[in-house]
């Protein structure tokens, strides 16, 4: 018989996590706290390294039909010079597409699909707490009843109940001052049609990607300003994902319209804006014990700096079902090795992500040339711009070569 892998948390990870789990023979059982899961969010990016195990779980046709495959990225000043532009995806060599595509519709068809593969998901049960013996481990819900398995896997989120077992006391995640206001706007394309804009520095920026592409020839396009703010301000829990009035940012981003780009345009044509605080939380020296572990933003909630959250529970959730498959019924085993794999790389892309991760090249310019410049590598040389997405990417998972070339993380039931 099947071991039944119990799984708090209906997001993203949490469903990729049921599907690798339920590829290599396990019985996954997810519980997802909202009653009635709805398409809700804005835009993500979807790596290559992330695109692959998708791929490997059968989502290939799914992805491609939802999502646009981006063709390349382009760092800008906030005075709209470019600073750095790459390949990505296939474009880059890569053997898989990278994606810029809507989180609630990826949701929804990772939930779909966990469904349709006969994966038992249950809504508004959220987990409180467990207990764990030899045997298994018993969850037990807020709004009451248990459900007992051989594993508990924590993907609950940032504010994950499973996590405050191994960082109990945390208290909320930790806020630097950002402030990041995300909406989606149907537009004209620009640039290739898939180009991704990283633009300004440090203390204001602005990011955008189509995540769509519309009958009409336009594209729906996910945007995020960034500005910093004075941190002694602090923010509620109440504040997070709440709509506000644009008129809070417009004003500091009225000049940012450099012909190719108009970045007040897209601000003006969004229905609605909605505010985030830029958190995270500091890595764990643990995230395992026996049978129970962590998983996505439970584990490691990290800057969105280098497209990595979404990408990074993806990588997570297949390699847990993976380690339980070698560990060969040894749960606990098979939890202690995937934390092995992923609790290292994750700490160091999290405290990277902190120090701005390939974002880097956008300050270093402004405090070199913030009033712009005319000779880019009189500013920056090519070599610093080129190390710094390469270390990223081998920080990350992503260096094309490594990724193209290392075994495959499947499993067969």
């Amino acid at each position: 018989m099947s071991q039944e892998i119990l799984i708090a948390g209906g997001g993203i990870g949490g469903l990729v996590a049921a599907l690798s789990l339920k590829a290599a023979g396990f019985a996954p059982r997810v519980f997802e706290q909202v009653r009635e899961p709805r398409p809700l969010g804005v835009g993500i990016n979807l790596l290559p390294h992330a695109v692959r195990e998708l791929t490997e779980l059968g989502l290939a046709e799914m992805l491609a039909g939802n999502a646009v495959a981006t063709r390349e990225l382009l760092y800008v000043s906030a005075h709209g010079q470019v600073i750095w532009r790459e390949d990505r995806g296939l474009a880059a060599g890569y053997r898989w597409p990278q994606y810029s595509i809507h989180r609630g519709v990826l949701q929804m068809k990772l939930l779909e699909a966990a469904r349709a593969r006969g994966i038992p998901v249950e809504t508004g049960r959220r987990v409180a707490g467990f207990a764990q013996d030899a045997e298994g481990v018993t969850a037990r819900f807020e709004q009451g009843g248990e459900a007992r398995g051989a594993a508990l896997i924590g993907a609950d989120g940032i504010h994950s109940r499973i996590r405050a077992h191994f960082a109990p006391g945390e208290g909320p995640p930790c806020w630097n001052g950002a402030i990041l206001w995300r909406a989606t706007t149907v537009a004209a394309p620009y640039l290739t049609g898939a180009s991704m804009v990283q633009a300004g520095h440090h203390d204001q920026k602005f990011v955008c990607y189509p995540i769509r592409h519309l009958p009409d020839g336009r594209v729906l396009t996910n945007w995020i300003a960034e500005m910093k703010v004075d941190p002694a301000q602090g923010f509620a829990r109440e504040d997070w994902n709440r709509e506000v009035d644009r008129a809070r940012f417009l004003s500091h981003y009225e000049g940012w319209n450099w012909g190719w780009l108009d970045v007040p345009g897209l601000i003006r044509g969004a229905e609605q804006v909605f505010e985030y605080p830029m958190v995270d939380r500091d890595p764990l020296p643990r995230w395992t014990d026996g049978r129970v572990t962590l998983l996505g933003d439970a584990a490691h909630p990290m800057y969105p700096i280098g497209s990595n959250g979404a990408s990074q529970a993806i990588l997570d959730a297949r390699q847990l079902a993976l380690q339980l498959a070698r560990a060969k019924g040894d749960v606990p085993a098979g939890l202690a090795a995937y934390e092995a794999e992923r609790r290292p790389p994750t700490a160091k892309l999290t405290l990277a992500n902190r120090a701005l991760g390939p974002d880097v090249i956008l300050e270093e310019v402004h405090r070199r040339a913030p009033h712009g410049f005319t000779d880019l590598y009189a500013v920056i040389s090519r070599e610093e711009l080129e190390t710094t997405a390469a270390e990223y990417k081998r920080l990350a998972g992503f260096d094309p070569a490594l990724l193209n070339a290392r075994e495959s993380w499947s499993v067969g039931a």
